[in-house]
């Protein structure tokens, strides 16, 4: 029974997770913590902050993680990791037959647009969730976000050495 569960939740969750990976973390956070309690608070996050460090697609990466916490084994992996993948391949198949047709249609560049906008807030919701009591910024960690992202959009410095940096001086000052 749980494994059409998994199947079911991580196969909407790759249907409706428009944005990536980070803009499915609020659906999944909500499905595998609030709804079927599968994680707790606290285990959502940390699934979060692994997937992060995994090479691969957060969102991906999480489906494994919460399949096999969920059902205590490599079977719970593989169903949540192939439900969350199997929308997006089947998507973008017919996708790229209708956007090779319809590709100068003004309809579908507006329609695009529009998903442009909902993305952001998708991601801004994700931001949202991960800003939790177990991971409380405090001012400090506001000015380090500050710095670090005024020194990638105006003095176009590599993101990987400011995340590089940013852990440097976090490691220095919390410590």
């Amino acid at each position: 029974m749980i494994y059409w569960q998994l199947f079911y939740v991580f196969f909407k969750i790759g249907l409706f997770g428009f944005g990536g990976g980070y803009a499915m973390l609020s659906l999944i956070q909500h499905e595998v913590v609030e709804r079927y309690s599968w994680l707790s608070a606290t285990e959502f996050t940390d699934i979060v902050a692994i997937s992060q460090m995994t090479p691969g697609p957060i969102g991906i990466n999480s489906a494994t993680y919460v399949g096999f916490s969920a059902t205590n084994g490599v079977l719970g992996s593989l169903v949540a990791t192939f439900a969350v993948v199997l929308p997006s391949f089947l998507l973008v198949l017919s996708l790229c037959y209708f956007f090779s047709k319809f590709r100068n249609n003004d309809n579908v560049k507006n329609t695009m647009q529009g998903l442009r906008l909902v993305v952001i807030g998708v991601i801004a919701s994700a931001a949202l969730l991960l800003m939790n009591k177990e991971n409380f910024v405090d001012a400090i960690g506001w000015i380090i976000f500050a710095v670090a992202f005024f020194l990638c959009k105006f003095c176009k410095i590599h993101p990987i050495l400011i995340i590089v940096l940013a852990g440097v001086v976090g490691g220095i000052i919390y410590g």
